[in-house]
Protein backbone atom coordinates (compact mmCIF):
# COMPACT_ATOMS: atom_id res chain seq x y z
CA UNK A 1 0.00 0.00 0.00
CA UNK A 2 1.61 3.49 -1.10
CA UNK A 3 1.38 6.24 1.37
CA UNK A 4 0.53 9.73 0.02
CA UNK A 5 2.13 12.85 2.47
CA UNK A 6 0.38 16.79 2.13
CA UNK A 7 3.15 19.10 1.90
CA UNK A 8 6.80 19.81 2.35
CA UNK A 9 9.33 20.39 4.84
CA UNK A 10 12.27 21.98 2.62
CA UNK A 11 13.31 22.53 -0.73
CA UNK A 12 16.50 23.13 -1.90
CA UNK A 13 17.85 23.13 -5.30
CA UNK A 14 16.64 20.31 -6.84
CA UNK A 15 15.82 18.38 -3.25
CA UNK A 16 13.02 18.49 -1.00
CA UNK A 17 12.86 17.15 2.14
CA UNK A 18 9.47 15.43 3.92
CA UNK A 19 9.22 15.14 7.75
CA UNK A 20 7.63 12.87 10.16
CA UNK A 21 8.09 9.59 7.60
CA UNK A 22 7.78 6.11 8.36
CA UNK A 23 8.50 3.02 7.14
CA UNK A 24 10.56 4.85 4.09
CA UNK A 25 13.15 3.27 1.91
CA UNK A 26 16.90 4.68 0.15
CA UNK A 27 16.46 4.78 -3.47
CA UNK A 28 12.08 4.35 -3.05
CA UNK A 29 10.60 6.12 -5.85
CA UNK A 30 8.15 8.88 -5.24
CA UNK A 31 5.19 10.70 -6.91
CA UNK A 32 4.57 14.34 -6.05
CA UNK A 33 1.43 15.83 -7.43
CA UNK A 34 1.49 19.44 -8.15
CA UNK A 35 -1.22 21.97 -7.33
CA UNK A 36 -2.05 22.31 -11.18
CA UNK A 37 -2.85 18.69 -11.48
CA UNK A 38 0.65 17.87 -13.07
CA UNK A 39 2.81 15.26 -11.55
CA UNK A 40 6.78 14.45 -11.63
CA UNK A 41 8.61 11.16 -10.18
CA UNK A 42 11.35 11.67 -7.82
CA UNK A 43 13.57 9.33 -5.94
CA UNK A 44 14.73 8.85 -1.78
CA UNK A 45 18.62 9.45 -1.74
CA UNK A 46 18.71 10.04 1.70
CA UNK A 47 16.37 9.55 5.22
CA UNK A 48 17.73 10.74 8.28
CA UNK A 49 15.81 9.45 11.31
CA UNK A 50 11.68 10.10 10.02
CA UNK A 51 13.43 12.85 7.54
CA UNK A 52 13.40 12.00 3.84
CA UNK A 53 15.60 13.90 1.34
CA UNK A 54 14.23 13.67 -2.13
CA UNK A 55 15.46 14.33 -5.20
CA UNK A 56 13.19 15.31 -7.73
CA UNK A 57 13.88 14.64 -11.75
CA UNK A 58 11.98 17.36 -13.30
CA UNK A 59 13.24 20.02 -10.70
CA UNK A 60 11.65 21.66 -8.15
CA UNK A 61 10.41 25.04 -10.19
CA UNK A 62 6.19 25.08 -9.31
CA UNK A 63 6.28 23.18 -6.08
CA UNK A 64 4.20 24.70 -2.63
CA UNK A 65 5.57 23.86 0.60
CA UNK A 66 1.95 23.68 1.77
CA UNK A 67 -0.27 22.02 -0.70
CA UNK A 68 2.02 19.40 -2.84
CA UNK A 69 1.06 15.76 -2.53
CA UNK A 70 3.86 13.28 -1.95
CA UNK A 71 3.10 9.31 -2.65
CA UNK A 72 5.68 7.22 -1.41
CA UNK A 73 5.59 4.34 -4.23
CA UNK A 74 7.02 1.30 -2.21
CA UNK A 75 9.53 -0.03 -4.65
CA UNK A 76 13.23 0.99 -5.99
CA UNK A 77 13.09 2.53 -9.91
CA UNK A 78 12.18 -0.28 -12.33
CA UNK A 79 12.32 -0.23 -15.62
CA UNK A 80 10.10 -2.48 -18.36
CA UNK A 81 12.09 -5.04 -20.37
CA UNK A 82 10.94 -7.20 -23.15
CA UNK A 83 13.14 -8.41 -26.53
CA UNK A 84 11.34 -5.67 -28.46
CA UNK A 85 13.83 -3.14 -27.00
CA UNK A 86 16.53 -3.53 -29.58
CA UNK A 87 16.36 -1.27 -32.20
CA UNK A 88 14.49 1.03 -29.68
CA UNK A 89 16.32 4.59 -28.67
CA UNK A 90 15.14 5.46 -25.02
CA UNK A 91 15.74 8.56 -22.75
CA UNK A 92 18.25 8.52 -19.73
CA UNK A 93 15.19 6.91 -17.59
CA UNK A 94 14.02 4.43 -20.01
CA UNK A 95 11.32 6.45 -21.40
CA UNK A 96 11.00 5.68 -25.29
CA UNK A 97 11.73 8.95 -27.61
CA UNK A 98 11.72 7.08 -30.86
CA UNK A 99 7.99 8.22 -31.38
CA UNK A 100 7.36 3.93 -31.65
CA UNK A 101 5.00 3.69 -28.62
CA UNK A 102 5.35 2.44 -25.15
CA UNK A 103 7.56 -1.40 -24.72
CA UNK A 104 5.40 -4.34 -24.01
CA UNK A 105 7.31 -4.86 -21.24
CA UNK A 106 7.37 -8.73 -20.38
CA UNK A 107 8.88 -8.14 -16.77
CA UNK A 108 10.11 -5.60 -14.97
CA UNK A 109 13.84 -5.07 -13.12
CA UNK A 110 14.92 -3.08 -10.23
CA UNK A 111 17.71 -0.51 -12.26
CA UNK A 112 19.86 -1.09 -9.64
CA UNK A 113 20.69 -4.37 -10.94
CA UNK A 114 21.02 -7.95 -8.97
CA UNK A 115 24.11 -8.90 -7.21
CA UNK A 116 26.27 -11.56 -8.74
CA UNK A 117 27.77 -13.94 -5.87
CA UNK A 118 31.11 -14.19 -6.93
CA UNK A 119 31.60 -17.92 -6.97
CA UNK A 120 29.09 -18.02 -9.73
CA UNK A 121 30.77 -15.81 -12.06
CA UNK A 122 32.43 -17.58 -15.23
CA UNK A 123 36.24 -16.37 -15.74
CA UNK A 124 36.20 -14.43 -19.28
CA UNK A 125 37.23 -16.63 -22.34
CA UNK A 126 37.00 -15.88 -26.25
CA UNK A 127 36.85 -12.32 -27.93
CA UNK A 128 34.91 -10.04 -29.42
CA UNK A 129 36.24 -8.93 -33.12
CA UNK A 130 36.30 -5.02 -33.65
CA UNK A 131 37.60 -5.14 -36.43
CA UNK A 132 40.86 -2.59 -35.80
CA UNK A 133 43.80 -3.62 -35.15
CA UNK A 134 45.17 -1.79 -32.69
CA UNK A 135 42.62 -3.22 -30.48
CA UNK A 136 42.53 -6.78 -31.74
CA UNK A 137 45.83 -7.41 -32.27
CA UNK A 138 47.57 -5.58 -29.19
CA UNK A 139 44.85 -5.48 -27.03
CA UNK A 140 42.27 -8.09 -27.37
CA UNK A 141 38.99 -7.32 -26.21
CA UNK A 142 37.33 -10.22 -23.80
CA UNK A 143 33.94 -11.42 -23.83
CA UNK A 144 32.79 -10.75 -20.15
CA UNK A 145 35.55 -8.31 -19.53
CA UNK A 146 35.40 -4.34 -18.78
CA UNK A 147 37.82 -2.47 -20.58
CA UNK A 148 37.26 1.14 -20.94
CA UNK A 149 38.92 3.76 -23.32
CA UNK A 150 40.45 6.65 -21.92
CA UNK A 151 40.25 9.59 -24.16
CA UNK A 152 40.71 13.47 -23.89
CA UNK A 153 38.82 16.59 -24.63
CA UNK A 154 38.49 16.89 -28.49
CA UNK A 155 40.02 14.14 -29.05
CA UNK A 156 37.29 10.87 -32.02
CA UNK A 157 36.02 8.73 -28.92
CA UNK A 158 32.85 9.09 -30.46
CA UNK A 159 34.22 7.53 -34.06
CA UNK A 160 35.66 4.89 -32.37
CA UNK A 161 32.83 4.12 -30.30
CA UNK A 162 30.14 4.51 -33.66
CA UNK A 163 33.04 2.23 -35.17
CA UNK A 164 33.40 -0.17 -32.71
CA UNK A 165 29.29 -0.51 -32.92
CA UNK A 166 29.47 -0.92 -36.55
CA UNK A 167 32.11 -3.92 -36.70
CA UNK A 168 31.98 -5.58 -33.50
CA UNK A 169 31.16 -9.19 -33.62
CA UNK A 170 31.72 -12.64 -32.10
CA UNK A 171 33.29 -16.15 -33.75
CA UNK A 172 32.60 -19.10 -33.81
CA UNK A 173 29.88 -20.65 -31.32
CA UNK A 174 26.96 -18.77 -30.83
CA UNK A 175 28.28 -15.41 -33.14
CA UNK A 176 24.80 -14.65 -34.30
CA UNK A 177 23.47 -14.30 -30.61
CA UNK A 178 25.25 -10.72 -30.11
CA UNK A 179 24.02 -7.37 -30.03
CA UNK A 180 24.91 -3.83 -28.41
CA UNK A 181 23.53 -1.76 -25.41
CA UNK A 182 24.78 1.73 -26.29
CA UNK A 183 24.50 4.58 -23.27
CA UNK A 184 25.21 8.31 -24.19
CA UNK A 185 25.73 10.46 -21.02
CA UNK A 186 25.48 14.33 -21.24
CA UNK A 187 25.95 14.62 -25.29
CA UNK A 188 25.02 16.75 -27.51
CA UNK A 189 21.78 16.69 -29.70
CA UNK A 190 24.02 16.75 -33.02
CA UNK A 191 26.40 14.27 -31.46
CA UNK A 192 23.16 12.19 -30.90
CA UNK A 193 21.79 12.59 -33.88
CA UNK A 194 25.38 11.45 -35.12
CA UNK A 195 25.06 8.26 -33.36
CA UNK A 196 21.64 7.51 -34.15
CA UNK A 197 22.14 8.17 -37.99
CA UNK A 198 25.23 6.25 -38.06
CA UNK A 199 23.88 2.93 -36.64
CA UNK A 200 20.87 3.53 -38.91
CA UNK A 201 22.83 4.15 -42.22
CA UNK A 202 25.39 0.97 -41.56
CA UNK A 203 22.13 -1.02 -40.55
CA UNK A 204 23.12 -2.38 -37.30
CA UNK A 205 20.38 -0.67 -35.51
CA UNK A 206 18.26 -3.97 -35.42
CA UNK A 207 20.71 -4.90 -32.95
CA UNK A 208 21.36 -1.59 -30.69
CA UNK A 209 19.55 -0.68 -27.84
CA UNK A 210 20.50 3.11 -27.32
CA UNK A 211 19.81 5.00 -23.97
CA UNK A 212 20.62 9.00 -24.72
CA UNK A 213 20.98 11.42 -21.67
CA UNK A 214 21.28 15.13 -23.73
CA UNK A 215 23.58 17.65 -21.96
CA UNK A 216 20.60 19.68 -21.09
CA UNK A 217 18.67 16.76 -19.57
CA UNK A 218 18.55 16.49 -15.52
CA UNK A 219 21.41 15.40 -13.63
CA UNK A 220 19.35 12.75 -11.27
CA UNK A 221 18.61 11.08 -15.50
CA UNK A 222 22.27 11.35 -16.10
CA UNK A 223 22.75 9.37 -12.98
CA UNK A 224 20.67 7.02 -13.97
CA UNK A 225 21.49 6.40 -17.40
CA UNK A 226 24.34 3.98 -16.90
CA UNK A 227 22.03 1.57 -14.75
CA UNK A 228 18.65 1.55 -17.22
CA UNK A 229 21.58 0.53 -19.89
CA UNK A 230 23.11 -2.47 -17.86
CA UNK A 231 19.61 -3.40 -16.55
CA UNK A 232 18.51 -4.20 -20.05
CA UNK A 233 22.26 -5.42 -21.04
CA UNK A 234 21.62 -7.89 -18.27
CA UNK A 235 18.09 -8.77 -19.17
CA UNK A 236 19.52 -9.48 -22.57
CA UNK A 237 22.02 -11.41 -21.29
CA UNK A 238 20.97 -13.76 -18.81
CA UNK A 239 17.03 -14.05 -19.29
CA UNK A 240 17.03 -14.23 -23.40
CA UNK A 241 20.76 -15.74 -23.65
CA UNK A 242 22.13 -12.95 -26.08
CA UNK A 243 25.89 -11.47 -25.61
CA UNK A 244 25.55 -7.81 -25.00
CA UNK A 245 28.70 -5.50 -25.53
CA UNK A 246 27.39 -2.35 -23.81
CA UNK A 247 29.11 0.67 -24.34
CA UNK A 248 28.74 4.10 -22.22
CA UNK A 249 29.87 7.08 -22.91
CA UNK A 250 30.95 9.96 -21.35
CA UNK A 251 31.71 7.99 -17.81
CA UNK A 252 33.53 11.43 -17.06
CA UNK A 253 29.55 13.24 -17.34
CA UNK A 254 28.24 11.01 -15.04
CA UNK A 255 31.04 11.48 -12.73
CA UNK A 256 30.25 15.06 -12.61
CA UNK A 257 26.77 14.77 -12.30
CA UNK A 258 26.96 12.52 -9.13
CA UNK A 259 29.61 15.36 -7.97
CA UNK A 260 26.99 17.94 -8.51
CA UNK A 261 24.60 15.33 -6.78
CA UNK A 262 26.31 15.13 -4.34
CA UNK A 263 27.43 18.72 -3.36
CA UNK A 264 23.36 19.82 -3.07
CA UNK A 265 23.39 17.29 -0.40
CA UNK A 266 25.85 18.87 1.60
CA UNK A 267 28.00 16.50 1.58
CA UNK A 268 32.04 16.22 2.52
CA UNK A 269 34.22 16.39 -1.10
CA UNK A 270 37.21 14.19 -1.87
CA UNK A 271 39.40 14.68 -4.50
CA UNK A 272 38.51 17.31 -7.08
CA UNK A 273 34.99 18.06 -5.48
CA UNK A 274 34.25 14.25 -6.09
CA UNK A 275 32.62 11.96 -3.52
CA UNK A 276 34.38 9.89 -1.58
CA UNK A 277 32.08 6.96 -2.34
CA UNK A 278 32.66 7.50 -6.25
CA UNK A 279 34.92 4.42 -6.44
CA UNK A 280 32.12 2.02 -4.76
CA UNK A 281 29.85 3.86 -6.94
CA UNK A 282 31.43 3.27 -10.51
CA UNK A 283 32.43 -0.12 -9.17
CA UNK A 284 28.78 -0.77 -8.72
CA UNK A 285 28.20 0.10 -12.63
CA UNK A 286 31.55 -1.77 -13.76
CA UNK A 287 31.26 -5.16 -11.96
CA UNK A 288 27.61 -5.53 -13.41
CA UNK A 289 30.03 -7.09 -16.49
CA UNK A 290 30.75 -10.67 -16.66
CA UNK A 291 29.10 -14.32 -17.43
CA UNK A 292 27.59 -16.55 -14.86
CA UNK A 293 28.28 -20.50 -14.58
CA UNK A 294 25.53 -22.65 -16.60
CA UNK A 295 24.31 -19.55 -18.31
CA UNK A 296 24.54 -18.72 -22.31
CA UNK A 297 24.51 -14.83 -22.31
CA UNK A 298 27.46 -12.29 -21.36
CA UNK A 299 27.52 -9.04 -20.70
CA UNK A 300 30.83 -6.91 -22.13
CA UNK A 301 31.75 -3.46 -21.06
CA UNK A 302 33.26 -0.81 -22.61
CA UNK A 303 32.96 2.76 -20.58
CA UNK A 304 34.18 5.66 -22.37
CA UNK A 305 35.92 8.59 -20.50
CA UNK A 306 37.41 12.02 -21.33
CA UNK A 307 40.23 12.96 -18.89
CA UNK A 308 40.75 16.42 -18.09
CA UNK A 309 43.63 17.56 -19.32
CA UNK A 310 44.63 14.46 -20.64
CA UNK A 311 45.33 14.05 -16.88
CA UNK A 312 45.18 10.34 -16.51
CA UNK A 313 45.91 10.45 -13.07
CA UNK A 314 42.56 12.20 -12.25
CA UNK A 315 40.26 10.59 -10.20
CA UNK A 316 37.66 9.44 -12.71
CA UNK A 317 40.61 7.73 -14.58
CA UNK A 318 42.40 6.69 -11.66
CA UNK A 319 39.11 5.30 -10.10
CA UNK A 320 38.57 3.06 -13.68
CA UNK A 321 41.76 1.65 -14.01
CA UNK A 322 41.44 -0.19 -9.95
CA UNK A 323 38.44 -1.56 -10.88
CA UNK A 324 38.43 -2.43 -14.79
CA UNK A 325 40.93 -4.97 -16.53
CA UNK A 326 42.79 -3.04 -18.53
CA UNK A 327 42.40 0.42 -20.61
CA UNK A 328 43.02 1.68 -24.14
CA UNK A 329 44.31 5.10 -24.21
CA UNK A 330 44.10 7.62 -27.29
CA UNK A 331 47.44 9.36 -27.89
CA UNK A 332 46.83 13.32 -28.58
CA UNK A 333 49.81 13.06 -30.39
CA UNK A 334 49.11 10.18 -32.91
CA UNK A 335 45.77 12.46 -33.81
CA UNK A 336 47.53 15.56 -34.59
CA UNK A 337 49.91 13.56 -37.09
CA UNK A 338 46.23 12.41 -38.65
CA UNK A 339 46.75 8.91 -37.48
CA UNK A 340 42.92 7.15 -36.84
CA UNK A 341 42.00 5.70 -34.46
CA UNK A 342 44.52 7.76 -32.44
CA UNK A 343 45.57 4.48 -30.13
CA UNK A 344 48.73 4.77 -28.35
CA UNK A 345 49.54 0.94 -27.89
CA UNK A 346 52.23 1.21 -25.81
CA UNK A 347 50.01 3.25 -22.83
CA UNK A 348 47.01 0.58 -23.79
CA UNK A 349 46.61 -2.91 -21.92
CA UNK A 350 44.03 -5.51 -21.71
CA UNK A 351 44.31 -7.70 -18.48
CA UNK A 352 42.22 -10.62 -19.65
CA UNK A 353 43.42 -11.02 -23.37
CA UNK A 354 46.54 -13.81 -22.68
CA UNK A 355 43.33 -15.98 -21.92
CA UNK A 356 40.81 -15.57 -24.70
CA UNK A 357 43.24 -15.89 -27.76
CA UNK A 358 45.97 -18.55 -29.07
CA UNK A 359 45.16 -21.59 -30.44
CA UNK A 360 41.60 -22.61 -30.54
CA UNK A 361 40.15 -18.91 -30.03
CA UNK A 362 42.38 -16.61 -32.60
CA UNK A 363 45.60 -17.77 -33.88
CA UNK A 364 48.43 -19.96 -31.99
CA UNK A 365 50.73 -16.96 -32.80
CA UNK A 366 48.82 -14.33 -31.86
CA UNK A 367 50.67 -13.66 -28.62
CA UNK A 368 53.99 -13.74 -29.89
CA UNK A 369 53.37 -11.67 -32.52
CA UNK A 370 51.34 -9.07 -30.59
CA UNK A 371 55.38 -9.62 -27.53
CA UNK A 372 57.03 -8.98 -30.52
CA UNK A 373 54.66 -5.43 -31.96
CA UNK A 374 54.79 -4.47 -28.85
CA UNK A 375 59.01 -4.71 -28.03
CA UNK A 376 59.76 -3.68 -31.39
CA UNK A 377 57.48 -0.21 -31.02
CA UNK A 378 58.98 0.31 -27.57
CA UNK A 379 62.41 0.12 -29.74
CA UNK A 380 61.17 3.04 -31.84
CA UNK A 381 60.61 5.11 -28.70
CA UNK A 382 64.04 4.84 -28.02
CA UNK A 383 65.15 5.32 -31.07
CA UNK A 384 63.28 8.26 -31.69
CA UNK A 385 64.10 10.00 -28.08
CA UNK A 386 68.19 9.26 -29.48
CA UNK A 387 67.31 11.06 -32.37
CA UNK A 388 65.89 13.98 -30.90
CA UNK A 389 69.15 14.72 -29.51
CA UNK A 390 71.87 13.49 -32.14
CA UNK A 391 69.46 13.92 -34.92
CA UNK A 392 68.33 10.87 -37.36
CA UNK A 393 71.05 10.91 -39.93
CA UNK A 394 73.53 9.62 -36.77
CA UNK A 395 71.51 6.69 -35.94
CA UNK A 396 72.84 3.58 -36.44
CA UNK A 397 71.15 1.08 -39.20
CA UNK A 398 69.29 -1.09 -36.85
CA UNK A 399 67.78 2.29 -35.17
CA UNK A 400 66.85 3.70 -38.54
CA UNK A 401 65.40 0.53 -39.31
CA UNK A 402 63.11 1.08 -36.56
CA UNK A 403 62.30 4.19 -37.05
CA UNK A 404 61.25 3.42 -40.77
CA UNK A 405 59.01 0.54 -38.80
CA UNK A 406 57.20 2.97 -36.31
CA UNK A 407 56.38 5.07 -39.63
CA UNK A 408 54.83 2.66 -41.20
CA UNK A 409 53.39 0.87 -37.53
CA UNK A 410 51.60 3.73 -36.90
CA UNK A 411 50.36 4.66 -40.32
CA UNK A 412 49.23 1.33 -41.54
CA UNK A 413 48.17 -0.65 -38.25
CA UNK A 414 47.14 1.65 -35.75
CA UNK A 415 45.59 4.26 -38.35
CA UNK A 416 43.67 2.09 -40.08
CA UNK A 417 41.17 4.90 -40.44
CA UNK A 418 37.68 4.38 -38.95
CA UNK A 419 35.56 2.54 -42.46
CA UNK A 420 38.18 -0.26 -42.59
CA UNK A 421 37.08 -3.17 -40.75
CA UNK A 422 40.56 -6.17 -40.50
CA UNK A 423 39.35 -9.74 -39.53
CA UNK A 424 42.29 -11.16 -37.09
CA UNK A 425 43.82 -12.92 -39.99
CA UNK A 426 44.28 -9.63 -41.42
CA UNK A 427 44.97 -8.43 -38.06
CA UNK A 428 48.07 -10.85 -37.75
CA UNK A 429 49.12 -11.16 -41.67
CA UNK A 430 50.17 -7.32 -41.03
CA UNK A 431 51.67 -7.35 -38.19
CA UNK A 432 53.82 -10.27 -39.57
CA UNK A 433 54.55 -8.08 -42.88
CA UNK A 434 55.70 -5.26 -40.74
CA UNK A 435 58.01 -6.99 -38.58
CA UNK A 436 59.40 -8.74 -41.85
CA UNK A 437 60.70 -5.29 -42.04
CA UNK A 438 63.34 -5.51 -39.51
CA UNK A 439 66.23 -8.31 -39.67
CA UNK A 440 65.84 -11.26 -37.86
CA UNK A 441 68.43 -10.97 -35.06
CA UNK A 442 65.72 -7.66 -33.79
CA UNK A 443 62.98 -10.58 -33.37
CA UNK A 444 64.24 -11.40 -30.31
CA UNK A 445 60.59 -12.44 -29.02
CA UNK A 446 59.57 -15.01 -31.16
CA UNK A 447 60.25 -18.43 -31.23
CA UNK A 448 62.74 -18.97 -34.37
CA UNK A 449 60.24 -21.94 -35.96
CA UNK A 450 57.69 -19.03 -36.36
CA UNK A 451 60.06 -16.44 -37.71
CA UNK A 452 61.17 -19.80 -40.38
CA UNK A 453 57.25 -19.96 -41.14
CA UNK A 454 56.43 -16.38 -41.56
CA UNK A 455 59.30 -14.41 -41.92
CA UNK A 456 59.63 -13.10 -45.77
CA UNK A 457 60.84 -9.08 -46.50
CA UNK A 458 59.40 -9.87 -50.14
CA UNK A 459 56.09 -10.52 -49.68
CA UNK A 460 55.77 -7.70 -46.85
CA UNK A 461 56.86 -4.79 -48.95
CA UNK A 462 54.02 -6.30 -51.35
CA UNK A 463 51.61 -6.63 -48.29
CA UNK A 464 52.63 -3.11 -47.03
CA UNK A 465 52.44 -1.97 -50.76
CA UNK A 466 48.66 -2.96 -50.85
CA UNK A 467 47.53 -1.50 -47.47
CA UNK A 468 49.26 1.74 -48.66
CA UNK A 469 47.28 1.40 -51.60
CA UNK A 470 43.83 0.90 -49.85
CA UNK A 471 43.01 -2.74 -50.87
CA UNK A 472 43.44 -3.94 -47.22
Amino acid sequence: MSLQLLGLDEIKGSLIALDHVKNVSNEEMVEIQLTNGSSRIGRVVQIEGEKAIIQVFEGTDGLSKTNTKTRLLGHPMTMGLSREILGRTFNGVGTPIDGLGAVYADKFEDVNGRPLNPVSRQYPRNYIQTGISAIDGLNTLIRGQKLPIFSGSGLPHDQLAIQIVRQAKLTGEGAENFCIVFGAMGVKNDVADIFRRSFEETGVMEKVCMFVNLSDDPIIERIMTPRCALTAAEYLAYECGWNVLCILTDMTSYCEAVREFSSSKGEIPSRKGYPGYLYSDLASLYERAGIIQGGKGSVTQIPILTMPNDDITHPVPDLTGYITEGQIVLDRDLYLNSINPPIGVLASLSRLMKDGIGEGYTRADHQDVANQLFASYACVQDARSLASVIGEDELSELDKKYMAFGRRFEQIFIGQGFNVNRSMNETLNLGWALLSTLPKEALDRLDPKLIEQNYNPEAAERTIELVLKGED
